[in-house]
């Protein structure tokens, strides 16, 4: 039985390697969230699922700082005491655990942008400018002073931009709403965005407000409830990594049990070989 005891220790050897990519990520949060100005303090917060030796933080494909965290802890923090230009930008964080070599999946990104005030904050104006019925094509032009530029347009009670646009080397960006319902009424400001420093972001400047008129209700029915709708941007892709990710676990997880089933089927074959040989043991 010595040969099916080795496939059967082969084959949970090569599951628990698979099984060393599939602890589960941390998450990273800032702190603030928004709003942090050139030379202001921010701290990036690894949340953890368990205790872990080292904590690793990455901007962009590369780790930049490490910390040794107690295992009391399920937190760890990066501070930038005054942040600099070189500080913005995408970040994610990693773990290993405390009792073995295992290392965690990053944490999903988190961008950190940073506002210059010294760049003059962008105007904004609103096409029609009166309130206007449902299913109204509205648009929305926001321009600077001759800085070629991405805008990005937000919605007062979005935590993100709902629309980004790229200048093409112009002033001007104009964002389209299509077909306008009740939801749609709110307040909207933008911001342009530096193509040197991308994470880098103008003060947002003034507002506009859009006020869409209801559809007149069917005789004996009533409006439904208006509701702030956010279509945010989801620039990073994370969905479409997560399905990647998915579909290569399967395919390891595949890998691995086909592995441990020939090498099983393999020491059966050599054993009944070996019984049914003069030599063996039902001779």
């Amino acid at each position: 039985m010595a040969p099916m005891a080795l496939a059967l220790i082969l084959g949970w050897w090569l599951a628990a390697a698979s099984g060393a990519q599939q602890l589960p990520p941390p998450s990273l949060s800032l702190h603030p969230s928004h709003g942090v100005s050139l030379g202001d303090a921010v701290t990036l917060r690894c949340h953890l699922t368990q205790s872990a030796a080292w904590v690793w933080l990455y901007k962009g494909e590369h780790w930049t700082y490490r910390k040794y965290k107690d295992e009391e802890e399920d937190t760890a923090e990066f501070s930038f005491e005054s942040t600099k230009r070189e500080h913005a930008g995408s970040y994610r964080c990693q773990y290993r655990v405390s009792w073995s070599a295992l290392t965690s999946e990053l944490s999903d990104p988190v961008e950190l942008v940073l506002t210059d005030r010294s760049f003059p904050p962008p105007s904004i104006s609103l096409s029609p400018a009166k309130r206007v019925g449902s299913g109204t094509n509205v648009s929305i032009q926001c321009w600077n002073q001759g800085c070629g530029a991405d805008f990005l347009l937000y919605k007062d009670g979005c935590s993100a931009p709902i629309q980004r646009q790229d200048s093409n080397g112009g002033d001007a960006a104009e964002f389209t709403l299509l077909a306008v319902t009740p939801a749609d009424s709110g307040t909207y400001r933008c911001s342009y965005r530096s193509r040197n420093h991308t994470s880098v972001s103008s003060p947002i400047g003034n507002n506009v407000t859009l006020e869409v008129a209801p559809t007149p209700a069917p005789p004996g029915g009533s409006e439904p409830p208006i509701s702030v709708t956010c279509t945010l941007l989801d620039p990073s892709g994370d969905a479409r990594r997560s399905l990647v990710v998915a579909v290569v676990r399967g395919c390891a997880a595949a890998l691995v049990f086909g592995l441990g089933l020939y090498f099983v089927l393999d020491a059966r074959s050599l054993w009944i070989r070996r019984d049914d040989s003069p030599g063996g043991e039902g001779s």
